[in-house]
């Protein structure tokens, strides 16, 4: 008898037609979603004086994106694997482009608070529903490669995104960027109700009889604590560095503020190409190794960056670029590595929850950066060498974490194999 052996790589990692139309598919949700939370910052300049609101006033809004994304994660997890994803998907969607039109048909403070806390209790779903939809229909030996894809999104907003809404806003008004982005948002929800196939298979195994025990029960789980914890300590870094990340360039590296889009956009377009390559490795070559190069190349670029001078812009534009490729190197292979931990029934509710601590832990790192961080007497910003050994800090603790998870999966899989033969 032919002794068992893991499946062979050829045929899963073959994309058919419709696995590529998935991820095409999903990368465009997630495109809009990071961009709508992403042009909020680029346009407080003109949102501020048109709407007559203060400094504190604007930081809310934009903060209230992120608490009521956190809060929709915790409250959508119980029933997140109680339907049909495509379902699911399709109603926050739908939220997420009202919230979105809201914002740009906004008059006052208080209609531009609400349409963010709404826009946040939609789209801060998304994002993980996307997760599970692209568990259940790849395999691990692809999901390298499609989280490559999808987190290129992020990427794609810098150097599409922004630059467009801030030349729509400029032509004419804020209110433009987000009207524009509620009619792309449309287009893309219809394509998904025509063309996107249930995404069903996790109903037919067992459920659990409430809602509220379904969380209880994925909060709990022991071996999904280190999952939450890894995804609170990884975005603890991107948080606490990129809010101040303009000011640093311009205050104490000396970039003039009208190159800013330049760096930002060089930065863009390379991830745009590292992101499916990084994917494409990590599923080659193991999640976990190129996780561990992401780590240590992140680590010495972070040290590097919060501790330069004056510089040339092309200095600065190599800097940035490779340590997002680091960034990024770290990024798409957990996401790829993580989502094989939680069962079928529970993938749902797990992304959720696991949306809601990106989204709660980054508000609490930024404003932990925000009381370390300061401008002094000379216009620069202090104590930002201070943010980077942070950053190093909790790196080194999530490589153990994950290290730790990559061997419990190890361990499942083997165990699993051997049943099997």
């Amino acid at each position: 008898m032919t002794p068992a052996t893991p499946a062979t790589p050829a045929a899963p990692l073959q994309f058919s037609p419709y696995q590529k139309f998935v991820v095409g598919v999903l990368a465009f949700l997630q495109f809009a979603v990071i961009l709508d939370f992403m042009l909020m910052s680029p346009l407080g300049a003109l949102i501020m004086p048109d709407m007559q609101i203060t400094p504190q006033q604007f930081g809310l809004v934009v903060s209230a994106y992120a608490f009521s994304a956190g809060a929709s994660g915790l409250l959508t997890a119980g029933f997140a694997d109680r339907f049909d994803r495509k379902k699911l998907l399709l109603f926050f969607y739908t939220g997420f482009i009202i919230g979105t039109l809201w914002c740009g048909l906004a008059q006052t403070f208080e209609s531009l608070l609400i349409a963010r806390i709404v826009t946040g209790l939609f789209g801060g779903v998304i994002g993980s529903i996307v997760l599970a939809i692209s568990t259940d229909l790849f395999p691990l030996q692809m999901r390298g490669r499609v989280m490559g894809m999808i987190q290129t999104a992020f990427a794609a907003s810098q150097v599409l995104g922004i630059p467009i809404g801030l030349y729509l806003s400029s032509r004419w008004n804020w209110h433009i960027p987000f009207i524009a982005m509620a009619g792309m948002g449309l287009v893309g929800g219809l394509i998904v109700f025509w063309k996107l196939q249930p995404v069903a298979e996790h109903l037919k195994l067992k459920q659990e009889h409430t809602a509220w025990m379904h969380l209880f029960h994925t909060v709990t789980e022991p071996r999904y604590l280190i999952a939450f914890a890894t995804t609170a300590l990884l975005m603890t870094g991107g948080f606490m560095l990129m809010p101040f990340s303009s000011a640093y360039l311009v205050a104490n590296l000396g970039i003039d503020i009208a190159h800013l889009p330049t760096v930002y956009l060089i930065t863009g377009l390379c991830t745009i190409v590292f992101g499916p390559l990084i994917g494409r490795a990590a599923d080659r070559v193991g999640k976990f190794r190129v996780f561990l190069f992401g780590t240590c190349l992140s680590m010495i670029m972070v040290l590097v960056y919060t501790h330069l001078g004056r510089i040339t812009m092309p200095v600065i534009i190599v800097v940035n670029v490779v340590l997002f490729l680091g960034i990024f190197s770290r990024m798409i292979p957990f996401q790829a590595l993580v989502s094989s931990v939680p069962a079928p029934t529970q993938r749902g509710s797990f992304n959720a929850i696991s949306a809601s601590i990106q989204q709660l832990s980054g508000g609490i790192a930024s404003l932990i950066a925000g009381h370390i961080v300061s401008f002094g007497v000379d216009g620069k910003l202090q104590h930002f060498d201070t943010v980077g050994y942070i950053i190093v800090g909790t790196s080194l603790v999530a490589l153990m974490l994950v290290w730790r998870l990559n061997r419990n999966i190890m361990s499942r899989a083997a165990a699993t194999a051997a049943t099997a033969a």
